[in-house]
């Protein structure tokens, strides 16, 4: 079996890497050529291994085929150069201006709910909001352990676990099989060993309710919740920062909840302006 690009190592070496990538990305070696402003000559010969490519190169062909920061790391690596890119946590002081921005993005989109997650669904911030929608206790450490044990709060699995937010969605077998999909794409992306698990959780959780198979990604999730008796009509946006050139950095995700009725805005409105007089 073939691997997939994102499961190259050093030892596949950089040719191979550069023909799954592009394959991947279904892009021909003309396409490719006609984007990184070289010749088609020049990228065959790169992918049978008869030409070397320098720092530069590697640098341009990533980005012609819009490699995650991550792997354009490992590319690098297989040719026989360092890492370009930094990683730093995200409690990191280099990433506080990130963190700066975001919360005020948070505080910015009340009074409806926001969270920042990382790429692997963990949240990392949210605002008050949240707590409202989700139903989210004020102490959340059994609540979050019911869900995940030791593990990170998890957006993905607050969703599809029966002791989280599945209850409240009145349309979880319309919205569970392009969620699910949309993370199997991710896992496919990432191939490392949590998002794979990630995957196996969610389908375990999701169990027979619906066939995966062949679902179609939709851009937005349009989420139907009952809340205090009130159906609650969102439909949600993930942002992610198209310039970053930190890998943290760049595999964050900001989700933000948008209402698609009158009845959802004047309840989220009504629950801000009780805030405010207490």
């Amino acid at each position: 079996m073939q691997p997939k690009a994102t499961e190259i190592d050093l030892n596949l070496g950089f040719a191979q890497a550069l023909k799954l990538w592009r394959q991947q990305r279904k892009v021909s070696q003309l396409e490719l050529s006609l984007s990184a402003e070289v010749s088609q000559r020049h990228i065959s010969w790169l992918e049978t291994g008869r030409s070397q490519p320098s720092r530069e190169m590697v640098l341009r062909l990533s980005e012609s085929l819009d490699i995650p920061l991550r792997e354009r790391n490992r590319l690098l690596n297989s040719a026989g150069f360092a890492s370009v890119y930094t990683e730093h946590s995200f409690d990191a002081p280099e990433l506080e201006p990130v963190k700066s921005l975001l919360s005020e993005m948070l505080d910015h989109h009340l009074p409806y709910p926001a969270y920042v997650m990382d790429r692997h669904w963990n949240i990392l911030m949210q605002n008050s909001a949240c707590d409202l929608l989700f139903l989210i206790p004020e102490d959340s450490n059994d609540f979050w352990y019911a869900l995940s044990e030791d593990g990170p709060a998890n957006a993905a699995i607050l969703f599809t676990h029966p002791k989280g937010v599945r209850p409240m969605i009145k349309n979880f077998d319309e919205i569970i099989a392009p969620f699910v999909r949309r993370l199997q794409k991710e896992a496919m992306e990432y191939q490392d060993d949590h998002s794979i698990k990630l995957v196996e959780i969610l389908k375990a959780l999701v169990g027979d309710v619906v066939d995966l198979s062949l679902q179609p990604l939709l851009p937005t999730l349009p989420v139907r919740l009952a809340v205090d008796d009130i159906e609650l009509k969102l439909t949600t946006v993930i942002s992610t920062f198209g310039t970053a050139q930190d890998i943290t950095a760049q595999e964050l995700r900001l989700e933000t909840f948008y209402p698609t009725d009158q009845t959802t805005r004047a309840f989220f409105q009504a629950q801000t302006d009780s805030m405010k007089t207490q």
